[in-house]
């Protein structure tokens, strides 16, 4: 697959989640997505609502919901979810309730993801499932469950889990399960041109990332 800088800057969703980033940072993550020109931003739902004038009208504006344990009820998951939608943000990446899921606890799982389903259904959901603390089997569950729910993406972690971030083995069996239905979206640890690159031919649609001046100079 032969891909230009334009086409993996679309890709990315441009990050800031870290909890002592400050609203002077934010800003100057927006000013930096301007440039970069990259797809979205990914803020944390405290800094919602963003100024219009701040963000290219190009860009997507995302938020993360149950960041980063899941360990949330799913009421308050959709009740956060549709706050933050309220506020601006199109996009919603969740945290999917990885106690429930190791536990194999699906009608769980499958609860958690529909309640936010249902809060935002205009919104573009993406469920972070936290694939490094997932076995095979697990992993293709969740993705299933994901999809028949009516998510609009599988994420594959936080970038917060001691587990670790994405993995290529992890795209290539999200991509066996979903793929072409659901889109993917490849987290945690992306900081170069060649790892961006390498999930992106493995079949992610998307990176989340806070290394895209790194990821793009390297293009």
């Amino acid at each position: 697959m032969s891909m230009t800088r334009a086409d993996v800057a679309a890709a990315i969703d441009h990050t800031l989640l870290k909890p002592e980033a400050t609203t002077d940072q934010v800003i100057a993550l927006l000013a930096e997505a301007n440039v970069l020109g990259v797809g979205t931003v990914c803020i944390s739902p405290c800094m919602l609502p963003i100024p219009d004038e701040l963000l290219d009208d190009s860009i997507g504006l995302c938020t993360v919901i149950g960041f980063p344990s899941g360990a949330v009820d799913p009421r308050i998951k959709g009740a956060e979810a549709a706050l933050a939608f309220a506020a601006g943000a199109m996009e919603i990446d969740m945290v999917m309730n990885l106690g429930l899921a190791k536990g194999h606890d699906w009608e769980g799982v499958e609860t958690d993801i529909a309640e936010v389903r249902a809060a935002v259904p205009s919104a573009l959901l993406k469920v972070i499932l936290e694939t490094g603390a997932l076995s095979d089997q697990e992993l293709i569950t969740c993705c299933e469950i994901a999809e028949s729910c009516g998510a609009d993406f599988v994420k594959t972690s936080t970038g917060f889990h001691p587990s670790g971030g994405a993995t290529l083995h992890a795209i290539e069996l999200m991509v066996s399960s979903i793929g072409g239905r659901l889109g993917i979206k490849a987290s945690g640890g992306i900081r170069d041109s060649a790892t961006a690159l390498a999930m992106l031919e493995a079949g992610a649609n998307r990176l989340g990332t806070s290394s895209s001046n790194a990821i793009l100079e390297g293009l």
